[in-house]
């Protein structure tokens, strides 16, 4: 990596460790953070400097649903001429409108191939972090972790690992079955 990139600016780190206030991270306040996807920010070591780690952090549950959606949205286009993506839209009271017809069509089907795919097990996700070296003000960290849900203890708990050194990832494949929403 370029020495001369933003993520080693001093100026800029400096200014990001005040904003922590002691804190070991800060939250993208920007982004949808939920108990299964957080993205932070902390300080780390790269390459022997330290640098800003940008790092999305999600379940494995979560990124084993929305690759089952992305495929199910594969096949609708191969099944569906005029495939369009499913627009979802509020009314003024927050309330889903109903979809049109074939948008409800679209929908049943996604769903029934979901289930298959579930079914049988086509998608496997295992523990990951994957660098990004691209960003312009931080090293990106994509992480996946085996985990119910990603709670502040998980995130301090990451960090310290990742800062030093240790950070054990489960290599086991995992797949999930959607859970039956009660009426």
């Amino acid at each position: 990596m370029n020495s001369k990139n933003i993520v080693f600016d001093s100026e800029l780190l400096h200014t990001f460790k005040k904003k922590l206030k002691g804190a070991l991270f800060c939250e993208v306040e920007e982004d949808e953070n939920s108990d299964e996807y957080r993205h932070v920010q902390f300080v780390g070591q790269y390459e022997g400097a330290e640098v800003i780690y940008d790092a999305i952090i999600y379940t494995l549950r979560l990124q084993h649903e929305l690759e089952l959606y992305e495929m199910a949205e594969h096949e609708a286009a191969k099944h569906f001429p005029d495939y369009k993506k499913l627009n979802y839209e509020e009314d003024e009271n927050g309330n889903l409108k109903a979809l049109d017809s074939e948008e409800e069509a679209i929908g049943l089907y996604m769903a029934e191939v979901i289930i298959d795919l579930q079914e049988e097990e086509v998608v496997k996700v295992k523990e990951h972090i994957d660098y990004d070296l691209s960003e312009e003000n931080a090293i990106g960290l994509d992480v996946g972790l085996h985990r119910e849900s990603i709670s502040t203890k998980t995130i301090e708990e990451f960090i310290a690992q990742f800062n030093n050194g240790k950070v054990t990832l489960d290599d086991t494949w995992y797949s999930f079955h959607q859970e039956e929403e009660s009426a």
